[in-house]
C-alpha cells in the first residue's frame, strides 16, 4: 500500500472518528434514542481501529519512533488523554455535567493533536 493512500486512509479515519464522537455527544446533550443505535455502539469502534492500524503503520514505514520524535509523543499524549476524556465522556461520568464537561474537554484535546499533527511542532499545537 502506498504512503498516500495510507495517509489518506488515516486522515479520513481521523474524520470520522471525530465526526461520530461528536454526534454522540450532541445526541447525549440532546437525550436523544439515537444513541441506542446498533450502529451507533459499533461503527465507532471499526473506525477507531482502522485509525489505530493506519497511524501504527504510518509510523512504521516512515520510520518515525513516538519516544525519540517529540511532536509524535505529544500525539500519542494527547490521544491518550482524549480518550480518558471520551470514556468519561461516554460511559464513566458520574453525573451529566461531568460528561458533558469530559466531552467539551475531548474537543479541545482533539484540536491540539490536529495542530501538532499538521505543524509537527508539540509547542505550537498550543497556540
Amino acid at each position: 500500500m502506498s504512503y498516500a493512500l495510507l495517509k489518506m486512509i488515516h486522515v479520513g479515519s481521523v474524520i470520522v472518528s471525530y465526526m461520530l464522537f461528536f454526534l454522540r455527544g450532541v445526541w447525549y446533550v440532546q437525550n436523544s434514542e439515537n444513541l441506542h443505535l446498533r450502529w451507533v455502539k459499533i461503527l465507532p469502534h471499526v473506525v477507531d481501529t482502522v485509525l489505530l492500524v493506519s497511524a501504527i503503520t504510518l509510523a512504521f514505514i516512515i520510520q518515525q519512533d513516538p519516544l525519540t520524535h517529540s511532536w509524535l509523543t505529544a500525539k500519542v499524549i494527547g490521544l491518550m488523554v482524549y480518550i480518558g476524556l471520551g470514556m468519561i465522556a461516554m460511559r464513566f461520568g458520574k453525573t451529566r455535567r461531568m460528561k458533558i464537561m469530559a466531552w467539551l474537554a475531548a474537543q479541545c484535546v482533539f484540536i491540539y493533536i490536529v495542530l501538532v499533527a499538521v505543524t509537527k511542532n508539540p509547542a505550537l499545537g498550543i497556540l
